[in-house]
């Protein structure tokens, strides 16, 4: 059978019974009604959850909230842009059911954001048009239709009602309905460049979990006997806690009460410090303890929509606008006014329309309550609102519809903070800045595609839009995402346009829960071809090339000068800083701008940099993680997270690493002399790894590998933890006359192997396969088999254990070992040439996804066997995956609402703003929820002299003359001595004299080829250096240097490099030294060094 239908098949064999679709009409004797609904899950019940499809959203929602989603059935009404939009997110998030209810056609300006509408369906109903493009998201959620009216009878069949671009006076007649029945609403609306949403959750909610975070713990070393008793936390590191939270307490010795007791409200001290209860009558503490932080669930209320209209409450988008949301309230409700009595919004950029407008919401704020009403209204936002309300942007669409989703997850699992109950957006600033006049006329609909977004921005920009080139690294959310919107604002989509996307990576079973592009039969295909090819389907005329390359210096004569030179902007998509900071380093040199983002969990940020306007990526990072000492890991694990990185350790060594270096030793001579000259004790790793794995462990059956996998248990859980007590035994002191086995050392206790513990078997099971494997024998499954074998064992000691108590201790043992010693085993090799001609070994590389391979089989149970030796509290396969994986928690609303960032700010790069306060970075965090927008900083400015330059300056120098020679090292140092020359010499051009140097700014300083101003030199080079070659120093031998003066500074470059120049680079990144005529260090731009 073919994988895909085996799939395809197992995915029928797993999921529930999907519900058959209703067939309604527009009659309300004719409704099927659905069951009242319920919003709590049986204990008793058996939810199945498809860990391999949601296993990156369980990190952000949990277990219990992913089973509350399952039984949850939703309506969104509104099929345009925004509700598909909310439909798509809610869809992929696995809820019960989706009904999308829409009573409206499809109009051309609906595909300027509704992505799942062809050319070809203008004039059909948008709901049914869009349902099976919905549900091919989700095999899980069932997708139907409805077309009639919003009855309470209908109604009554949802857990959560969205509605979308409806009516005030729907919105209030569907509002009482909701309220009433115990519904929950969330009503979202988007025009132009403005969103509204609001929430009613009803009289009484319960909460959960209000943040999401994880529960914080710290190790207690003292508990006062006092009203209240203060708890002291080791000072390895702060708490975390705030006053108002819960704690528990597990593992204190003395004052066992509090082990016994309830969740115990704390106010906090200090960093290291808390408050609890009376402990006055508790017994004495003695030592030991852990206090967990503990999530106690609350009662939240919300106001029906009529009432909220009037008293509303607001949630702050953006602190710079702070009285914005009360002024938009007011808009709002006028602009409903006017499209209730013209049958239209007002027309685009249209003065008569926006006038009668602020008359409007003049009306609407005279009869306002005082605690709402304005004192003055701001009549030019009214204004603006007027201008842009007839369009329709897919930017704002996503952004405002990440949000909307991910409140309806809120509603269906009591997880995170709803909105209470307000939010307006705004993002005027992509408007063009000021002194354009707005000619109506290119504002106009052209029955295309784009209508929706010409409202807004106008002909001009949709055809500048159409020319740009991007590239854009990454296939994954957040590009796939990007891609959709690209498609739908018509970026790359003209003539002179283009898009290039490249991912090497292929589609995987847990993609397809955020990345929207994706479908089961796409799984094992490339990410960046299958998300072009489905991109297409959306807008015909997008221009994508699709790439399977990995950026970075490999793939430079890919994306080389020429590349980059053509591009109008980068976008990045990426999941590591590596990638990030390296397409930072290219975007500062061929100064483009690049849009950055990224997500985690429900939180996402978005950064811009525009060259010569902001600072990059690079130029602030985040704290570094904190590492563990490796001493902890070996012998003194604390928590859980310990024992998974210590298991994680252990995979390389045994799985990975011996293959690696036996299979170096077999097609290497040299692989055993150059060993040898290694540092410290490394030559007697390597060689002991190559005698253990050839000589030593080899196994030659499937019996071999489980009497190994024995063996390595007992060396692990039961002998190296004999030979620590014997090393540190229980009640050992240290030298100032404490336990050593207090505060964060745990005292271990050794395992004894029993084959009736799953535990241990699992162990057994997953290393003996996984070892079987770099030796290319096969394994087995058979677990009785395995036992009665087991049964026959005996494990010995290791006699040569030695513990270190510190990783000083363990550093000062790295001293080089006896050459007769290595001499000994170096002739205990066998020899490659001889009976292992032919042979290999077959290294694994961890696979944290594929639950059949035994790799998490073998983190389980090796990290929770440990936890035991250590008294830590075992993690489950789903914890241990997310740590010893380094998984990024993911949910598409996060990723919809931050592309949608993205892509605001997109407008502004290619309208070319130029003032800074213009562009927006931002952060945002939905289940709290948190959004902090803030100006770009500028780059950092640095001098020299008199000379002014940032990270995007740079000298440009033209290493080729008029006659073909290139510049030498001679001339490359006497040019640097000449001075500035006078400010009347800036021009805005690069040099084009050969041997020219140019500081290249905004505009560029030329400096002569020639000593003609018989000057006195200004910059003294003392280090000239290439990457990590040094071409040039002052402390260099004369020998060398005399060589080198001469020599053509790219023959140099080749020569220390041992690389020779490839055809296709046009320059070189040289970096300076510099003294000033004074003696002193003074900081310089770097060089780009032109040679083609």
């Amino acid at each position: 059978m073919p994988p895909v239908l085996r799939y395809l098949l197992s995915l029928q064999m797993s999921s529930p019974l999907l519900c058959k679709k209703r067939r309604m009409s527009a009659y309300a004797d004719k409704l099927e009604v659905p069951s009242e609904p319920t919003t709590e899950v049986p204990e008793d019940s058996e939810i199945d959850i498809d860990e391999g499809l949601y296993s990156r959203q369980l990190y952000v929602l949990g277990h219990e909230a992913m089973k509350h989603l399952q039984t949850s059935s939703v309506l969104v009404s509104g099929l345009q842009g925004l509700g598909v939009e909310i439909a798509k997110n809610i869809i992929l998030g696995g809820v019960k059911s989706v009904t999308l209810h829409d009573q409206g056609t499809a109009q051309w300006a609906d595909l300027s954001s509704q992505f799942y509408l062809r050319e070809e369906d203008v004039g059909k109903n948008r709901a049914e048009v869009s349902q099976p493009r919905l549900a091919e998201l989700n095999s899980y959620v069932s997708v139907s239709t409805y077309t009639g009216p919003l009855i309470e009878d209908f109604l009554s069949g949802f857990q959560v009602v969205v509605l979308t671009s409806a009516p005030l006076e729907l919105q209030l007649q569907v509002g009482e309905i909701c309220h009433s029945c115990g519904i929950k609403l969330v009503m979202a609306d988007t025009r132009g460049l403005f969103g509204q949403l609001f929430c009613d959750f009803g009289e009484e909610m319960i909460l959960i979990d209000s943040n999401g975070e994880p529960t914080l713990s710290a190790m207690v070393s003292m508990v006062t006997k006092d009203n209240p008793g203060v708890v002291t936390c080791l000072d390895e590191s702060q708490h975390g806690f705030e006053s108002g939270d819960f704690v528990s307490f597990t593992e204190v010795q003395g004052m066992s009460e509090l082990n016994d007791a309830h969740p115990i409200e704390i106010k906090v001290l200090g960093p290291y410090t808390f408050s609890i209860c009376n402990t006055s009558s508790f017994s004495d503490y003695i030592r030991g303890g852990v206090v967990s932080q503990v999530k106690v669930s609350q009662k939240i209320s919300f106001k029906r929509l009529q009432t909220s209209l009037a008293e509303p409450d607001f949630v702050i988008t953006d602190f710079a606008k702070y009285s914005r949301p009360a002024h938009l309230h007011i808009g709002f409700q006028a602009l409903h006014q006017f499209c209730a009595q013209h049958s239209r919004p007002p027309r685009p950029h249209n003065e008569e329309d926006a006038s009668e407008l602020v008359t409007l919401a003049q009306a609407v704020n005279a009869r306002a309550l005082p605690a709402v009403q304005q004192d003055k209204l701001d009549e030019e936002l009214i204004r603006k609102l007027a201008y842009v309300a007839a369009g329709d942007l897919a930017p704002i669409n996503a952004f405002i519809g990440g949000l909307a989703a991910q409140e309806v997850f809120k509603a269906c699992s009591g997880k995170f903070m709803p909105i209470r109950q307000w939010l307006y957006f705004d993002a005027l600033e992509c408007l063009p800045e000021d002194g354009v006049a707005f000619v109506e006329d290119k504002y106009l609909p052209r029955q295309n595609r784009y209508d929706g977004q010409v409202a807004v921005f106008g002909s001009d920009l949709q055809e500048k839009l159409g020319k740009q080139k991007f590239f854009l690294v990454g296939a994954g959310a957040i590009g796939c995402e990007l891609l959709k919107n690209f498609a739908m604002i018509g970026l790359g989509c003209g003539e002179d346009g283009a898009v290039t996307v490249t991912d090497m990576d292929t589609i995987e079973k847990s993609n397809l829960n955020q990345q929207f592009l994706f479908r089961p039969w796409d799984i094992t295909k490339s990410k960046s071809d299958t998300a072009a090819a489905a991109v297409r389907q959306i807008n015909p005329h997008i221009r994508v090339m699709s790439h399977q390359n990995r950026v970075g210096p490999d793939t430079e004569h890919i994306y080389d000068d020429d590349f980059f030179q053509n591009l109008d902007g980068v976008a990045n998509a990426l999941d590591n800083v590596h990638a990030r900071l390296y397409m930072d380093r290219r975007c500062v040199y061929f100064r483009k701008p690049l849009l950055e983002s990224g997500t985690l969990g429900t939180k996402g940020h978005v950064q811009v940099v525009i060259p010569f306007l902001t600072e990059s990526y690079s130029s602030s990072q985040d704290p570094s993680e904190k590492s563990v000492p490796i001493c902890t890991l070996k012998n003194f694990p604390s928590v859980i997270e310990h024992t998974l990185q210590w298991a994680r350790d252990e995979f390389e060594v045994l799985f990975k690493q011996p293959a690696e270096i036996v299979n170096q030793y077999l097609t290497d001579p040299k692989f055993v002399e150059e060993t040898l000259h290694l540092a410290g004790i490394q030559p007697l790793e390597v060689l002991q790894t190559v005698h253990r794995s050839l000589v030593l462990h080899w196994p030659q059956t499937w019996a071999d590998c489980v009497t190994w996998a024995y063996h390595h248990w007992h060396s692990q859980y039961s002998d190296n933890i004999r030979q620590l007590l014997h090393s540190f035994p229980p009640d050992r002191l240290t030298s100032s006359g404490a336990l050593f086995w207090s505060g964060p050392k745990r005292c271990p206790h050794p395992l004894t192997f029993d084959v009736n513990n799953p535990l241990h078997l699992d162990y057994v099971m997953a290393a003996a396969n996984l070892f079987a494997q770099t030796y290319g024998l096969t394994g087995s499954q058979d677990r009785a088999a395995v036992t009665t074998h087991l049964q026959s064992l005996q494990a010995p000691m290791d006699p040569g254990i030695r513990i270190h108590a510190s990783d000083q201790e363990l550093q000062g043992t790295s001293a080089s070992v006896g050459d007769d010693y290595l001499e000994k085993i170096r002739a205990k090799l066998p020899s490659p040439e001889a009976k292992l001609r032919g042979f290999k070994m077959y290294p694994i590389d961890f696979e944290k996804d594929n639950d059949r391979n035994f790799h998490m089989d073998f983190i389980v149970a090796a990290s929770n066997l440990r936890a035991e030796n250590y008294g830590i509290s075992p993690a489950d396969r789903h914890k241990s995956k997310l740590i010893a994986g380094k998984i990024i928690p993911a949910i598409a609303t996060a990723t919809a609402a931050v592309v949608g960032l993205v892509c605001l700010e997109l407008y502004k790069v290619v309208q070319g703003h130029q003032k800074l306060e213009s562009y927006k970075n931002s952060f945002i965090n939905l289940a709290l929820p948190f959004f902090s927008f803030s100006e770009p900083v500028a780059p950092p400015h640095h001098k020299y002299y008199n000379q002014e330059w940032t990270l995007w300056d740079r000298f440009d120098v033209q290493g080729l003359q008029s006659n073909g020679e290139e510049m030498t090292l001679r001339q490359f140092l006497d040019y640097f001595k000449v001075s500035l020359l006078p400010p009347s010499l800036l021009t805005s051009g690069e040099s084009a004299c050969a041997g020219d140097i140019a500081l290249s700014t905004s505009l560029t300083l030329l400096f002569p080829p020639h000593h003609s101003l018989q000057t006195e030199h200004k910059l003294e080079i003392t280090v000239l250096s290439q990457g990590v070659c040094i071409l040039y120093s002052i402390f260099m031998p004369a020998a060398k240097l005399k060589e080198r003066l001469d020599q053509p500074i790219t023959e140099i470059v080749s020569h220390v490099s041992k690389q020779k120049l490839g055809c296709r680079v046009c320059a070189l990144i040289l970096e300076l030294c510099c003294n000033n005529e004074s003696g002193e260090d003074v900081e310089v731009p770097y060089v780009r060094y032109i040679i083609h």
